[in-house]
């Protein structure tokens, strides 16, 4: 998760993945205010730093419970926002194919996310488990 958040929030930093973001923030129902607040370079740029944040919080949890526990309340959120935009991607399912599970254009992209929203669960629950353990 720790590399994951680096490449992805290095990404951000670029124009070209400001401009590849747009369908995503458009049609994501959680994070739609992104472009309002930030702008279309600064959309990604928050993005960026918000996700060098978690990964950043869940390393550190190695060492500080209560950091992994926010790194990874962090990177649940997160993809809890991409994975809610997979039903408002237009043209996300393949009509010739029948429609739905035939995934086409970004859809396929943020399916990933329902693996990584699974595995950022996973840590939070690790994380509390380690906090909530009575020390021996």
């Amino acid at each position: 998760m720790v590399i994951l958040f680096f490449f992805f929030g290095y990404q951000k930093w670029w124009a070209y993945e400001a401009d590849r973001l747009d369908p995503f923030i458009s049609n994501g129902p959680l994070i739609w205010w992104l472009y309002p607040a930030f702008g279309h370079q600064g959309a990604s740029w928050f993005l960026g730093v918000a996700e060098w944040t978690f990964g950043a919080l869940i390393f550190a949890g190695f060492w500080s419970k209560r950091l992994g526990i926010l790194g990874a309340l962090g990177s649940t959120g997160t993809f809890i926002a991409t994975v809610t935009i997979i039903p408002f991607m237009p043209d996300g399912w393949d009509a010739a194919a029948g429609g739905f599970p035939a995934m086409t254009g970004n859809v396929p992209f943020l399916m990933k996310d329902v693996v990584l929203l699974a595995v950022s669960l996973y840590l939070l629950k690790q994380d509390a488990a380690r906090v909530l353990r009575p020390e021996a």
